[in-house]
């Protein structure tokens, strides 16, 4: 789930300097942009700038990408020295800032990198770059996205004679609209050699005349996959794409001084300062496409689909939360719970505190202390018990480092309940994946405020299935909902059900990724929901706690009725948006029955 940022500046440098008092106008919003959309990014950052029609032998491109939890402002720190160093002619004249300092351009790209998959290393750090000695056929590229046909596209690109130097979806995705670049540029080329004798005159005419959405088309229709992609080229030129099932998200917003992409709606409206109507999501399907003369236009890449899938997950868990519809989303889903809550603490709303597992959580806590309210008509208990030490997700680090954090995330506030049992506890949480922390730290410490029962809310249902769309858990063992289900198959005797749907998975193994059936929801058909989290409860319980603990989920219809424009739900009902998915998931179970799963 990584964030993207561009901004195309449609006025001269010098037009923002009469302006605004500077010419790092578009410089000082994109650090706005990635700032405010940290949450999508702690494992690195980084910028890229065009700059527009410098002389030859001068630089057009530069760009900086870092590591770390700290990457944004180490980029922009690098920059200001830069130009806190240089002469205060060349800081206060656009034209020579321009010319002889980096971040000095009128098109910026700025991505910030959320590891989907515990890979490290500046390598995987957007935006990439693809050069050319022709500035037309040199790219950079970054996006959210992950691609389910990898290994496809790898063979697809060979085949052509191209020697990829990675497999991984990033260099593909570049690698893939490179070939197709370089095709349309020369087809433009021979088209315009039978009209023109001057190579530069034709070199403007391809410029001029470039379909930016020909060679996106031809390339992405081999792509199965969710993403936002936002690309530059080195002439000036830029670009936005969206998947077709709206999986990733994207919004705009435009003026006649500058257009701004983002991944989120309320980081343009802060950037900006603009209203919500202002900004503008692009359509799934769709790209808007900048010329290097700023003219604007909106292309079909492919048809949306009819059935969408933008995603749930992404809603609740990391997308900004000031948006005004997630924040009544999220409230939605809190509020939603309110009666299976209840029944949990058998209406004792006098003898219960409630709280959430900070920090997405707290939005969707407003939502159920008012939907418990509302229910009762009584006023009710609550206190912020836990207290997150740790700003880090943990099911999205790597093993060793997970078992480590999850230890240390988080720590709870004595005295915030009654001693000696006379006190039930809820508390709520956006999701609950693997069940690592809860087991490891957060139970463990509850307990230590001697509740006389701990009653655990997930906002999100039950995590039952690999995303592949973004945060790529690929390992089935890896969810709690899951190993709960096979405990429970093997306790009632039911190991055939394991045994058959690993026979029809291994069946499907070599069937092409449109064939692929999702067997392994079967492994879920023997239960309901209610015994599935009885089951994750009585798994995840530590020997020390000495009080009940119960797990409350929330619903599949529920999570539709709160978000009705994402129902992307593929994590809890294994109903993937494309092919790929059901072809990656039945390799997963097949991998964890064989015994072959990479933690």
């Amino acid at each position: 789930m990584c964030g993207i940022a561009m901004i195309r500046l449609l006025k001269p440098l010098d037009y923002y300097q009469k302006k605004y008092g500077t010419w790092q106008y578009g410089l000082q919003k994109m650090y706005l942009l990635m700032e405010k959309q940290h949450n999508r990014g702690q494992e690195g950052a980084g910028l890229a700038t065009v700059k527009l029609d410098v002389p030859p032998g001068e630089e057009y491109i530069w760009r900086d990408r870092v590591e770390g939890k700290n990457a944004i402002q180490e980029i922009f720190a690098g920059i200001n020295k830069t130009l806190s160093n240089s002469t205060a002619d060349v800081y206060s004249d656009p034209e020579k800032a321009k010319l002889e300092l980096p971040f000095a351009g009128e098109l910026y790209m700025g991505h910030l990198r959320y590891s989907t998959t515990g890979k490290s290393g500046l390598q995987y750090v957007h935006p990439f770059l693809r050069r050319h000695n022709w500035k037309n056929r040199t790219m950079l590229l970054a996006g959210n996205f992950n691609l389910t046909n990898v290994d496809e596209l790898f063979d697809h690109l060979t085949l052509k004679g191209q020697h990829p130097r990675d497999k991984g979806d990033t260099f593909l995705m570049l690698e893939s609209l490179g070939f197709k670049l370089d095709k349309e540029v020369q087809k433009e080329y021979d088209k315009l050699k039978q009209r023109y004798t001057n190579d530069l005159i034709i070199t403007t005419k391809i410029e001029e005349q470039l379909d930016i959405a020909s060679f996106i088309r031809k390339s992405e229709k081999m792509w199965d996959g969710g993403y936002a992609i936002c690309g530059m080229l080195g002439h000036g030129d830029s670009f936005v794409f969206r998947d077709p099932k709206g999986i990733r998200p994207a919004f705009y917003y435009a003026n006649d001084e500058i257009v701004v992409v983002a991944s989120e709606r309320p980081v343009i409206q802060t950037a900006m300062n603009v209203k919500e109507e202002d900004v503008h999501e692009l359509l799934p399907g769709r790209s808007m496409i900048i010329k290097k003369n700023g003219t604007i236009k909106f292309e079909t890449i492919r048809p949306a689909a009819e059935k969408l899938a933008k995603c749930s997950f992404e809603r609740i868990y990391f997308s900004r939360g000031s948006d005004i519809d997630i924040y009544k989303e999220r409230k939605k889903l809190g509020e939603s719970l309110s009666k299976s809550i209840l029944n949990s603490i058998e209406n004792d709303v006098k003898n219960t505190v409630f709280s959430f597992i900070p920090n997405t959580a707290e939005v969707a806590f407003y939502g159920m202390t008012d939907g418990i309210k509302e229910a009762t008509q009584q006023s009710i208990k609550v206190e912020k018990v836990l207290i997150k030490d740790i700003k880090l997700r943990t099911f999205i680090s790597t093993n060793t480092e997970r078992d480590d954090l999850a230890t240390h995330v988080y720590d709870v506030t004595y005295g915030s309940i009654r001693r000696g049992k006379q006190d039930n506890l809820v508390v709520i949480d956006d999701s609950i994946v693997r069940g690592t922390t809860l087991k490891q730290s957060i139970l463990t410490i509850l307990n230590r405020l001697e509740p006389k029962k701990i009653v655990i809310v997930s906002s999100s249902p039950q995590v039952r299935f690999p995303d592949y769309y973004g945060i790529d858990m690929a390992s089935m063992s890896e969810f709690c909902a899951f190993r709960a289900a096979i405990q429970l198959l093997k306790e009632t005797g039911r190991q055939i059900v394991i045994d058959e749907v690993y026979q029809k998975s291994k069946a499907q193994e070599n069937l092409p990724k449109e064939e692929v059936i999702n067997y392994v929801t079967e492994i879920y058909k023997p239960f309901t929901q209610e015994e599935i989290s009885a089951q994750i409860a009585k798994m995840l319980t530590p020997a020390e706690v000495d009080c009940p603990v119960e797990l409350v989920y929330q619903t599949i219809d529920g999570l539709h009725t709160a978000c009705p424009e994402h129902r992307g739900d593929w994590y809890f009902t294994g109903d993937y948006p494309t092919p790929g998915g059901n072809r990656l998931v039945n390799k997963a179970f097949i991998n964890y029955y064989e015994g072959k799963e990479l933690m």
